[in-house]
């Protein structure tokens, strides 16, 4: 695909300065960017590359002042990092634009399927299924009886939707990703052992939310795992059963959310972050990689960190207590010995 400068300052709202008809084929960063490259700079650490690059075009802030003389084109827009993120979205949008229903698959006759359906080879859509205009499901997906998936949804290779899950509009979940597997319920017996509980809740995804590769969602014993509006989870995720994750909540990869916890809204997760059952997370926490939430927290808008999770500023200074905890022992070593010494000579 190849376009004109001019055409892409159109298409940001944005105008020229230089060479309005320069063809750009390609998107590149502005360190790496050859001929025919379109770049973008926003952040200042990266300005000398601009007066080095071989990129054909550079989006560039409207305010931005020039320090040097440039050879590529620029293209003034009011946030370059906002307008570059757009082109992304137009070119991954483009890039993965399929339709029509590929073969081998299987669709059963009671499904309900919308307008501009795609299916991809070797997938499965069950009985009762209902699929909204829009979606696009890739090879090798495996749709449960009497799940929902609504409008302009994307499910991508392997993915599984376990039966009467529901998929809000503008879900997208990547590949691997698990909605609806049993939760993690057994009763202990006498003997020993464990008596399986059996899982017949389902999951429901809200609108606009999108869940990484590899993550598992589990159905809930009763009711519904529930992730709301605008949640955004990475890649290697756990989600236990009866857990409810508020709107426009984010999770970093590897974070593990035990059953039953309910997290509040514009919560952010950092990487590795385990928390225990049955709790609840105050909406606007912020809570540091690898920390552990083994209590409740009430306060909204604050920052956790450590494990136990503490206050941010707290656990910052206990980090710092803990380096020098060497030192410490040393130091008493020393004075304890100082001790033993003038005890002796007062003896």
């Amino acid at each position: 695909m190849q376009f004109t400068a001019n055409q892409i300052a159109t298409l940001l709202g944005g105008y020229v300065e230089g060479n309005p008809d320069v063809v750009v084929n390609q998107l590149a960063k502005i360190e790496e960017g050859e001929r025919g490259a379109l770049a973008f700079l926003s952040n200042p650490k990266y300005e000398q590359f601009l007066y080095e690059t071989n990129a054909s075009a550079v989006i560039v802030n409207e305010d931005f002042q020039l320090s040097k003389p440039v050879q590529a084109s620029l293209i003034r827009v009011k946030d370059a990092y906002s307008a570059f993120s757009e082109l992304l979205r137009i070119y991954h949008q483009l890039r993965n634009e399929r339709s029509g229903i590929e073969e081998p698959s299987f669709i059963h006759e009671s499904a309900q399927i919308g307008q501009d359906f795609y299916l991809g080879a070797f997938s499965y859509i069950g009985r009762d299924v209902k699929i909204g205009n829009g979606v696009k499901i890739y090879p090798q997906v495996y749709v449960g009886d009497g799940v929902t998936i609504g409008d302009q949804c994307t499910l991508f290779p392997g993915v599984k939707v376990y039966y009467d899950c529901k998929l809000g509009k503008h879900v997208v979940i990547h590949s691997g990703t698990i909605i609806g597997s049993d939760g993690f319920g057994f009763a202990p017996q006498k003997d020993g052992s464990y008596s399986k509980v059996p899982q017949i809740g389902n999951v429901i995804v809200e609108d606009d939310v999108e869940i990484g590769a590899n993550t598992v969602v589990d159905r809930a014993t009763l009711g519904s795992t529930i992730i709301r509006k605008g949640v955004k989870l990475d890649n290697l995720i756990q989600v236990a059963h009866n857990v409810e994750i508020g709107t426009n909540t984010v999770a970093a990869a590897q974070t593990g959310i035990s059953g039953s916890t309910k997290i509040g809204e514009n919560v952010v997760l950092g990487g590795q972050v385990g928390v225990v059952g049955h709790i609840s997370i105050a909406s606007g926490s912020q809570i540091q990689a690898q920390s552990g939430i083994n209590r409740s927290i009430g306060d909204e808008n604050k920052k956790w960190g450590g494990t136990p999770a503490m206050p941010y500023n707290s656990n910052l200074r206990s980090q710092v207590i803990y380096a020098k905890l060497p030192a410490l022992e040393h130091r008493i070593a020393v004075l304890e010995e100082r001790l033993k010494e003038l005890d002796n000579e007062t003896r």
